[in-house]
């Protein structure tokens, strides 16, 4: 449809030059993304590196989501497109229920797809445990640490099981300070070094952790062969800046030791803080798909990877356009849904209404208001038709359609699709649209 031009193609191109003196390389990527160029200049932002791995923890965290049952075919599924996606590292469920078998087949099945993903075992509270997980081959194992002394034993579960039937669950080896439990963790840490294995140790709670507790942890972890040292903050209450305050601390002391960070997001700050985390001096991010986790949830995997890929020009490694995908299989595995506007995979999340002002901006330059192009993600921009939709979005809607009708016409199409919509109280579908056009063709 030839559509009555509003603006020129000289003020068309000298918008364009006004845009493009606003931008600056990096900062915009034609077809990816235009973010602003203070984004990128060290004096602003601060230093950060090249690139940061993230580690997704999707399947173990989804076994703390009340209500989520889902077959091994199901799981097995979502990996494959989890690290199809290009993560650096995934952490998979624990040991629990599955035998010598499932383990290695889940080793294989992330090999597989991609030789280079490293493969994480998380929750080991035995040598017995570790041993499994190396015959298994994984590549790694995690050593959770909790984050007291004699207050841990409040997170030992078989304890209730045991209390509960009136049994006795204390032992002479039960830790009653924190050095005990730190003892109990480095002889774990040496145990799995033993095994040939990689040994990444979450320190829980560190929101708890004061400056002097801390370097007791960090000192005694490092110098049992931890090669990463995961600042857990499950409460959600360690602001970036906390964050990166305790980063610094633990490279101090810990110079050849990795950081790595799980924030949650109690304060919608999980990305935030992953980034402050970074620029202190973390190179890894534990996260999840759409934040699957119990309680505030964990940092966004997609969210987060554009935020260093789009906004800091800080490389991941990840194949963003299949990350809405990604998405909606996590929807599907766990049925939890996310909500309508999530950051960069929620189904409006580049919908801003259907007013000609901002629907007819596209054609003038598509990153003008979405300041990343949703295809960069593998989604799309949604146009709706609303009541304050004028001629130039019906004319678009209508031609999206396979609709071809004069301007003459859309304006008679239009004040019947607005006295219709007034009528019921709604938005209309497609279909009423192309019916109430019938009158003109």
């Amino acid at each position: 449809m030839d559509k009555p031009p509003v603006f020129t193609p000289d003020e068309i191109a000298r918008f364009r030059a006004e845009l493009a003196a606003r931008r600056a390389p990096g900062a915009y990527r034609p077809g990816r993304w235009s973010v602003s160029p203070l984004n990128r200049r060290t004096d602003v932002t601060g230093s950060l590196p090249r690139s940061v791995r993230l580690r997704d923890a999707t399947l173990r965290s989804v076994e703390t989501l009340p209500g989520v049952v889902a077959s091994p075919e199901a799981k097995e599924a979502f990996l494959r497109q989890l690290v199809s996606c290009q993560v650096a590292e995934v952490v998979t469920a624990g040991l629990g229920g599955r035998d010598a078998t499932a383990l290695k087949a889940e080793v294989g099945l992330v090999k597989g797809e991609n030789p280079e993903c490293r493969v994480v075992c998380p929750l080991m509270r035995s040598p017995d445990d570790i041993d499994r997980a190396a015959a298994a081959g994984y590549d790694a194992v995690q050593v959770w640490v909790q984050g007291f002394g004699e207050t841990s034993l409040i997170y030992q579960a078989p304890a209730y099981g045991r209390a509960w039937r009136g049994e006795e669950w204390r032992t002479p080896d039960t830790p009653r300070d924190r050095a005990a439990v730190l003892a109990r963790a480095a002889r774990l840490i040496e145990h799995a070094r033993g095994r040939g294995l990689d040994v990444i140790v979450p320190l829980l709670m560190v929101s708890y952790a004061t400056e002097e507790t801390h370097e007791e942890s960090v000192r005694v972890l490092a110098a049992a062969g931890a090669g990463e040292l995961t600042l857990f903050d499950g409460p959600g209450a360690m602001s970036p800046e906390a964050y990166a305050h305790l980063v610094r601390l633990t490279t101090s002391l810990a110079p050849d030791v990795a950081v790595g960070l799980h924030p949650h997001n109690t304060f919608g700050l999980a990305v935030g803080c992953a980034v402050a985390a970074v620029r202190a001096g973390a190179t890894v991010v534990e996260l999840s798909v759409n934040g699957y986790c119990g309680g505030p949830g964990n940092a966004d995997l997609a969210a987060t990877a554009l935020a260093f890929e789009a906004l800091y020009g800080v490389r991941t490694g990840i194949s963003t356009e299949k990350l809405t995908e990604l998405a909606r299989a996590g929807q599907d595995l766990t049925g939890y849904h996310i909500p309508w506007n999530h950051p960069v995979t929620g189904t409006h999340a580049f919908c801003w209404g259907g007013m000609d002002l901002i629907t007819q901006e596209a054609e003038i330059d598509p990153l003008l208001h979405n300041c990343l192009e949703p295809t960069a993600v593998g989604n799309s921009r949604n146009v709706p038709f609303t009541p304050d939709s004028g001629p130039y979005t019906l004319a678009d809607k209508l031609t999206a359609l396979g609709i071809e009708i004069s301007p003459a016409q859309v304006d008679a199409v239009l004040g019947r699709a607005r006295e219709l919509m007034e009528r019921e109280g709604r938005l209309l579908t497609d279909a009423e649209l192309v019916a109430l056009t019938e009158p003109e063709r």
